[in-house]
């Protein structure tokens, strides 16, 4: 790939970033809105048993959402500016973006149906059921852990290396 090519593309994989944290933090503004001002739903969440999961899944989307891709956005915006060098590896962007979204979004759903599974059951075997679906948080939760590992290599290795792998 020459190199305005791959240029283009990292500008375009850093613009997404930027766009997932407007469309994240529309999501997460409205979430609130509705959790704070709807009184059946703001009370369901405050007392039902499982209601502060369907808190979790807000903040995640809120904190790994428009706060994460914010972040992403302007670091791989001024990293290589600062270290006067290309990014270090396109892929490892791609890899980084798509793995994020897909775990944030596993992670938010799995928050969001083990809090209305668990506060609208009435089964004794509750727990079982939610502790399945918080299993799965916890997968998602390592794929974005997993892509934030690959976004800090990415990005130290752009302030080090001279010579880029691709």
């Amino acid at each position: 790939m020459q190199h305005t090519e791959q240029n283009a593309e990292f500008v375009r994989y850093t613009t997404w970033f930027v766009y997932a944290c407007i469309i994240y933090s529309i999501i997460g503004f409205s979430w609130g809105a509705v959790m704070g001002g709807v009184p059946a739903f703001r009370h369901f969440v405050d007392y039902s048993a499982h209601g502060r999961l369907i808190t979790l899944a807000h903040g995640h989307i809120n904190l790994l959402g428009w706060v994460e891709m914010a972040i992403f956005a302007a670091l791989y915006y001024v990293v290589p500016r600062l270290s006067n060098r290309p990014i270090y590896s396109l892929k490892l962007v791609k890899v980084h973006f798509w793995m994020h979204n897909f775990g944030l979004l596993g992670m938010v759903t799995f928050f969001l149906a083990a809090g209305l599974v668990g506060g609208l059951s009435e089964s004794e075997d509750v727990e079982k059921v939610v502790s399945h679906l918080l299993a799965f948080v916890g997968i998602f939760g390592t794929l974005v852990l997993t892509a934030n590992i690959i976004w800090g290599f990415n990005l130290y290795k752009t302030t080090v290396s001279k010579v880029k792998p691709e």
